[in-house]
């Protein structure tokens, strides 16, 4: 349960009692549960239509949202994962295979943070290392050779940080996908689907299309992050989000991202299946018209794309 939703959770525990209540003493209460039930209805609609960007940064991090893994085995039947960068090691906190959707093969990619404590170490909190990116870039080449269009699903809050990771070349194995993501033959599409912060969410973020679910973020650095350099404390995320600008609607505004994926009421967790079959839908569209299009004019327009992000007209 997140703060705002606290309100909602209270009114629905109160509903629960008052049907244990009716049944155990068979008192007629009808009217009152069917007041309630318009009640709780209302309050979902003002409160989830109307959060702030901190509420949405809270609600894509909610411990039941779906993962990469989860819209993977929502929407295939037959997901092949594999494994290994082929130099250093195989990279939890980045998943990807081939699956087929309506028909069509893709190969999907994606970061996968863990539920519990011990999926979230081996995860390592959806934080990829070197070895991550350069497994993401091994398949996508594959996904080339083979002339299968690339999913990605974004849930990152940024790449990993530590020592380490830097020895490996952290830098590098981003900045390398980010080149040769533009120039793949095949059709990219980058779904965020939960955080998608700084160079770990741009690391497989290139695509034709980018689109973003409802409840999610998309940064340069998260609120929290943001707020420590400014204010030297974390207690402005909140207006640090707001000055970000880092949600859906932002970005569609900015023009950094190409379209947005309604979440049911409450947010993807409430519905998995509804939501597997919203972003399968938004992925067979964009493929077919992506395919329609010469590999020279997709490249083309893929660059473009890009480049006109940040150009300001005076």
């Amino acid at each position: 349960m997140l703060d705002f939703e606290k309100p909602i959770v209270d009114l629905e525990d109160k509903l629960s009692d008052m049907k244990k209540l009716a049944k155990e003493s068979n008192v007629d209460v009808s009217q009152a549960v069917e007041s309630l039930e318009v009640k709780i209805s209302d309050l979902k609609k003002e409160t989830y239509q109307n959060l702030t960007r901190w509420q949405i940064v809270q609600l894509s991090r909610h411990p039941d949202r779906p993962y990469t893994l989860d819209y993977i085995y929502a929407m295939t039947d037959d997901f092949v994962e594999i494994h290994g960068d082929r130099s250093v090691k195989d990279d939890k906190a980045m998943v990807g295979g081939f699956g087929t959707i309506a028909g069509e093969t893709y190969m999907m990619i994606g970061q996968q943070k863990g539920r519990n404590t011990k999926q979230r170490q081996m995860r390592n909190f959806g934080m990829a290392n070197p070895e991550g990116y350069r497994k993401a870039l091994r398949l996508m080449k594959m996904a080339e050779k083979f002339n299968k269009p690339i999913i990605t699903f974004i849930d990152t809050p940024g790449a990993f940080p530590g020592l380490e990771a830097e020895e490996r070349g952290q830098g590098e194995a981003i900045a390398r996908n980010l080149k040769e993501m533009f120039m793949l033959k095949v059709p990219v599409i980058c779904i965020i689907i939960g955080e998608g912060a700084s160079g770990g969410a741009l690391g497989i973020g290139i695509g034709d299309k980018v689109l973003m679910l409802e409840n999610t973020w998309y940064s340069v650095i998260s609120p929290e992050n943001c707020s420590t350099i400014l204010w030297r404390s974390w207690e402005f995320k909140e207006q640090a989000a707001e000055a970000l600008r880092l949600t859906g609607k932002d970005m569609k505004k900015l023009k950094l991202v190409d379209g947005i994926i309604k979440e049911p009421l409450g947010g993807a967790q409430t519905d998995l299946k509804w939501m597997a079959n919203e972003v399968k839908k938004s992925i067979v569209k964009e493929t077919k018209a992506l395919n329609a299009l010469s590999v020279e004019d997709r490249i083309a327009k893929r660059i473009d794309k890009f480049c006109q992000m940040g150009v300001v007209e005076e």
